[in-house]
């Protein structure tokens, strides 16, 4: 490709990142406004200093990455300047906590552009990563009986001091990188049909038992971790690689199999999975006490009708500042974001995770090797699944599972994570894109 149409490429990135900064100033400008009745300069302020931000991440992509996919760096970036907008309408405090854990994110992606010159070394070390991310969960599950931190009946944060944060954000990424790695190798033995049973061509089970112990180590751990959440988005993961790799949809028939036993087993014996369960299909039945959660944020999206109540004007807060719907910034940050936006703006949202999804698949598409396209795909399926889950969880299409709305929720483990994830899939298509114009 000419150096005039990398330029181009990137000019077409740093002119849609001047449009996200628009919309974190005009986010910013509507809440002062809504909140002191006076337009200030702090809104431009604020705007500058996301643009630097996502300005060190482009300047990153210009120098390490030129012929990078012009689209995901400024649609990332658009989804944090909702999220922080939102965050800052609801709490100030954590917004200013969500911005550093922005900048940390930013530094990580850059790092690990600077650091990482070819991201498929990382297939070398598949192994150790995918031991590295069960060891995570397991010191997470350790640090919680030493620390006594269980929020909401989970064990998914170590806490250190005052810092606490959550292993299982990276270990995803670590196990989908392992995924991608192991199938890439073991694709067309997966594939094969050498035995068959029950009549059905199948390979031999040694094929199979590293990435069954890997895959049934990871999920044992979040089942003990009580994160079911996160086990529903790793097996989903997990069965679409599979069916990727190797085309066989009778692993699919058979994980669905096990899938639909494993939840009718943990409904009647998790008493955790059974009150997701029946909030899920009779929320008002506890209006005030278990379905309150789950019921208030329905009425907070209805309220938002078409076109919403404008930023900073919806009824998300009492007079003493607690929020209507609890755990609003994290879990229920889209019932928030519909609530003042409408129907209008929740779909433009949806739109850019649609956006994210597609380019991420082109990319797996564009990819020449097999770990590029399994990596690529697999990281693409990881955020859309997760946005289903949890936008399925709050309009009552699925239970809740308690996973955050990519980077849009306020946390910085799921914030950072998904910044090393966007690194990856930029590496991933400034390789596809240079070798399919090669």
């Amino acid at each position: 490709m000419s150096a005039v149409g990398l330029r181009s490429s990137r000019n077409r990135e740093l002119g849609l990142l001047l449009l996200v900064a628009a919309v974190v100033a005009v986010g910013f400008t509507s809440v002062l406004v809504a909140r002191s009745g006076v337009v200030s300069t702090l809104s431009l302020t604020y705007a500058a200093a996301f643009l630097g931000l996502l300005g060190i991440a482009h300047a990153a992509l210009r120098v390490a990455l030129p012929d990078a996919d012009p689209v995901l760096l400024p649609a990332a970036g658009l989804l944090v300047a909702v999220g922080i907008v939102e965050i800052y309408r609801l709490d100030p405090t954590r917004a200013r906590d969500q911005a550093i854990w922005l900048a940390v994110g930013v530094g990580c992606f850059v790092a690990l552009l600077a650091v990482l010159s070819d991201y498929r070394v990382l297939e070398r070390y598949r192994y150790l990563i995918g031991i590295a991310s069960l060891g995570a969960l397991a010191a997470t599950i350790a640090s919680s009986y030493v620390t006594g931190t269980v929020v909401n009946g989970a064990r998914v944060w170590i806490r250190v001091g005052g810092l606490s944060f959550q292993p299982g954000e990276f270990a995803k990424l670590g196990l989908v990188l392992f995924m991608a790695a192991f199938l890439r190798e073991k694709r067309e033995l997966l594939a094969s049909r050498d035995r068959r049973v029950l009549g059905i061509g199948m390979p031999h089970f040694k094929h199979l038992s590293p990435l069954a112990l890997m895959g049934g180590g990871a999920l044992a751990l979040l089942v003990l971790m009580n994160d079911f959440g996160t086990s529903l988005l790793f097996f989903g993961v997990f069965l679409a690689m599979l069916y990727l790799a190797t085309s066989r949809l009778i692993y699919v028939v058979g994980g669905l199999a096990v899938f639909v036993l494993g939840a009718y087993v943990s409904y009647r014996l998790v008493p955790h999975v059974t009150e997701r369960v029946d909030i899920w299909l009779h929320p008002w039945h506890d209006v005030y006490g278990s379905g309150y959660q789950s019921v208030q944020a329905l009425y907070a999206i209805a309220d938002g009708g078409a076109f919403g109540t404008g930023l900073g004007r919806g009824y998300l807060l009492t007079n003493a500042g607690a929020p209507v719907v609890p755990a609003i910034q994290t879990d229920y940050i889209y019932a928030a974001i519909a609530n003042e936006t409408g129907l209008a703006g929740i779909t433009a949202l949806l739109l850019v995770y649609l956006l994210v999804v597609q380019r991420g698949l082109k990319t797996a598409s564009l990819a020449g090797d097999g770990f590029s396209k399994l990596l690529a795909a697999g990281l693409t399926i990881a955020l859309g699944l997760q946005v289903f889950l949890i936008v399925g969880g709050i309009v009552r299409a699925a239970p809740l599972t308690g996973i955050t709305l990519p980077f849009v929720s306020y946390g910085g483990s799921s914030l950072v994570a998904n910044w090393v994830a966007l690194a990856l899939l930029c590496a991933i298509s400034d390789r596809a894109r240079r070798e399919a114009r090669a």
